[in-house]
């Protein structure tokens, strides 16, 4: 580097990238890794130095530089290794369970290494160059692959409201031996069938594709930490988990349930398990499935990014491809573009998510920074759409809060580029707001073109989309723990013609911290002449919906 450049970077690991980023000097990343290595189910930093990419970099000249990787396939992820006293990075392989980087046999390619650079951040945002150093599509039919807007019972488990498991009376579990007709249902598993139908009844009122339930099968007693080989069949439901009367439920909806994996990182287990388990999921009419990779990988000594496990996710796109299933994989490597030449890999999560927000939180500007990180390589499934901020509908009971204000967590439905969407929140939550609730029932989640309005990483974005095979557009700007006032043209639009604008924007007391719910809608005639000024609260936010105007939706509505 030519010099000491300020970078956000989370900590080098071989096995974990759910932390929270950092924003510093280079010379600085010494003395902020212990603080910025946070705890994680599985994790193993190699250096005091080692950062993780892509790396974003901004130089004091105003130079933005981002190094990553592409096309990482059959090879271990490369991470980082800096030198602070010269300010050179070396590549740094993730090792096996020998110590060996990696095995090849020629002929052979390694991924591509890419630098990205601009004085202007937008330009970062904009590049495809990632995506474009994979190879083309590898399927000549792509029509089973459909974007998709999903609910499901995630978030009340993520807090603790709910459970995964169905008793707490099993403390060691043994598939096909243990029988849960004799243990006591714990009153709180939310993979039941009455609870699983009231978000199909939901989905269906108000437009969403799938239902994703998690916990529906027996094993989830004793599934973590334990270094369990044998963990799950992905087959067998419990007994309070209608397999067959909820997919046909949901099908009489026109909604579809959303198959979950997680292998509790027992990789021969689901290898062993994921062809029978692709099939049953064509049987009941799944089409998609969420995976996971929690905990140390089995076999034991092997690492979430090294090479062996590197071929495992791509096995796994590959043979969900036979079945014509998209798969979203959850803390598999972190994507290096290959949704291009399979695009049934619709998400990753490979990423600090919402599910921090119950944790220990994420900074104010985590969102700000993703999309000159993470999603350099390809979609994220970061599950946004709380709207209970400070999680009120725990009572009593210990937690932390959302760091943001609601209109931001509309807007990350633009800003965080994924054709795989959820509304996280509990249904309840949604029902005390459904004015709002409307732009998350609007927003699209496949694009003909972005527009990178305004960026600068860490600080804020304002991103515009045009939603594919529509006239449509949708607008969502954030920022960090500053307050803001965000300004922009609409000279995308279609100059001859209006628009009927749609702005939830923080109220004018809406703080992260003290008031975050409050915000405010506004509709209006915009033409492409028209230039818009919005705040946004600190940690706060704004969503636009564009809408061509007709006679129907435009009739006593007044200039913006």
């Amino acid at each position: 580097m030519t010099g000491n450049h300020t970078a956000f970077w989370i900590p080098g690991d071989y096995d974990n990238q759910e932390y929270d980023y950092t924003e510093s000097r280079l010379s600085e990343i010494r003395g902020l890794m212990k603080k910025a290595l946070t705890y994680n189910s599985s994790q193993t930093p190699y250096s005091e130095t080692g950062v993780q990419t892509a790396l974003q970099m901004k130089t004091d000249e105003g130079l933005y530089i981002n190094l990553h990787e592409a096309a990482l396939k059959d090879y271990s992820c490369m991470h980082l290794n800096l030198d602070d006293k010269n300010f050179v990075f070396e590549s740094w392989l993730t090792p096996d369970a020998q110590g060996n980087k990696g095995y090849m046999q020629a002929p052979c390619v390694s991924p591509w290494r890419t630098v990205i650079v601009s004085d202007d951040a937008r330009d970062i945002l904009a590049s495809r160059m990632t995506l474009n150093l994979n190879e083309p599509c590898a399927y000549d039919d792509v029509s089973w692959i459909k974007p998709v807007k999903y609910v499901g019972v995630l978030w009340e488990m993520i807090t603790g409201k709910s459970a995964w498991a169905y008793t707490s009376s099993l403390p060691s579990v043994k598939l096909g031996e243990t029988d849960y007709s004799k243990t006591k249902p714990n009153g709180y598993h939310a993979a039941n069938t009455e609870h699983v139908k009231r978000y199909i009844d939901f989905a269906a009122a108000n437009g969403f594709d799938q239902v994703l339930v998690e916990g529906w099968n027996e094993g989830w007693e004793d599934w973590f930490g334990r270094s369990k080989d044998f963990v799950f069949d992905f087959l067998t439901p419990y007994p309070d988990f209608d397999l067959k009367g909820l997919n046909e439920y949901a099908h009489s909806k026109g909604v579809r349930l959303m198959m979950h994996h997680e292998t509790s990182s027992s990789i021969r287990n689901y290898e062993r398990h994921m062809d029978d388990a692709y099939r049953l999921m064509k049987k009941y009419g799944y089409n998609a499935v969420k995976s996971g990779y929690v905990g140390n990988i089995i076999p034991r000594g092997e690492h979430h990014y090294g090479q062996w496990m590197v071929d495992h996710y791509l096995y796994a796109v590959k043979k969900a491809g036979e079945y014509k299933i998209m798969v979203n994989a959850h803390e598999a490597v972190r994507p290096t573009g290959l949704c291009r030449t399979y695009p049934n890999l619709i998400g990753n999560e490979s990423a600090r998510g919402t599910e921090y927000e119950a944790f220990n939180g994420n900074k104010p500007f985590h969102t700000t920074v993703l999309p000159f990180t993470r999603l350099v390589g390809g979609p994220m499934d970061y599950t946004p759409g709380i709207f209970d901020i400070k999680l009120d509908f725990l009572g009593n009971r210990p937690h932390k809060q959302v760091n943001t204000t609601l209109c931001k967590q509309l807007a990350l439905y633009v800003t965080l580029y994924s054709p795989l969407q959820m509304a996280a929140d509990l249904i309840e939550n949604y029902e005390k707001h459904m004015d709002a609730f409307q732009f998350i029932k609007d927003v699209a989640v496949d694009w003909d073109k972005s527009l990178y309005l305004e960026a600068e990483p860490g600080d804020f974005l304002t991103i515009a989309r045009k939603e594919k095979g529509s006239s449509r557009w949708f607008v969502g700007g954030i920022t960090d723990e500053n307050a803001r006032t965000a300004e922009f043209r609409l000279d995308f639009l279609d100059p001859t013609k209006k628009y009927v604008a749609t702005l939830y924007a923080d109220g004018e007391d809406a703080d992260y911290l003290k008031n975050p719910t409050a915000y405010r809608i506004k509709k209006g005639l915009v033409t492409a002449k028209t230039k818009l000024r919005v705040r946004l609260a600190r940690s706060g936010g704004f969503a636009l919906s564009l809408e061509e105007a007709m006679r129907e939706n435009s009739k006593g509505i007044k200039k913006f």
